[in-house]
C-alpha cells in the first residue's frame, strides 16, 4: 500500500511540475486517502496485537 503512496505523490508532483494542476490535486488526493486508510490499519493492526498477544497473520 505504500508504494501506491508514493507512486501518487510523485504523479501528482510530476503533473503539478508540467502544469496539470486538476490531475495534480486528484492524485495528491488519492495519496492522501491511501495513507488515511494505511494510518488507520496500522493502528488496528497494533491494538489487535496489544489486545491478543501476539502478532496478526499475515494474508494468505
Amino acid at each position: 500500500m505504500l508504494n501506491y503512496i508514493i507512486t501518487f505523490f510523485i504523479l501528482a508532483v510530476l503533473a503539478a511540475f508540467l502544469g496539470f494542476g486538476g490531475l495534480a490535486a486528484d492524485f495528491a488526493g488519492i495519496a492522501k486517502f491511501l495513507a488515511l486508510v494505511f494510518v488507520v490499519l496500522f493502528v488496528a493492526s497494533l491494538i489487535y496485537s496489544l489486545v491478543t498477544g501476539h502478532s496478526p497473520s499475515p494474508p494468505l
